[in-house]
């Protein structure tokens, strides 16, 4: 493992967390978006993590989002007989996002970032202290 590989993990992982507090910001946003692009009600979207890919060595290479997947569970329907979405039995089908799951998993990505943060300022503290005993 080398000096900076550390460093390179850690962003790795920023990256990733980054980007799943993207895709939740952004199924927070369309909580009642009941039309979309393609007319049908917004799906909630997930991030797939994989391992960065790399030979048997070097196997702490960090994470990267591999997919971002549409999550496949049915959207709930509301009875509103008044909403311009609504069918002939006067329902609406609304988003699959549940605003406490987002919260939970908002938390979840910025605990993670949070801790990458921290590997990162050991690390370059490690090192500035590395430095000093070479002077």
């Amino acid at each position: 493992m080398g000096m900076f590989d550390s460093f390179r993990i850690s962003a790795s992982g920023m990256t990733a967390q980054r980007l799943w507090m993207d895709v939740v910001a952004e199924n927070l946003a369309n909580t009642n978006t009941t039309r979309g692009a393609d007319g049908q009600p917004y799906k909630r979207k997930e991030i797939v993590l994989a391992q960065t890919p790399g030979t048997f060595d070097s196997a702490l290479q960090g994470v990267q989002v591999s997919a971002i997947v549409d999550d496949p569970t049915p959207g709930n329907r509301v009875y509103d007989p008044g909403h311009p979405d609504a069918d002939k039995q006067g329902y609406v089908t609304m988003p699959n996002v549940t605003p406490v799951t987002e919260m939970v998993d908002l938390i979840s990505a910025s605990r993670g970032y949070e801790a990458d943060t921290q590997a990162m300022n050991a690390a370059r503290s490690m090192f500035l202290k590395a430095l000093e005993v070479l002077r």
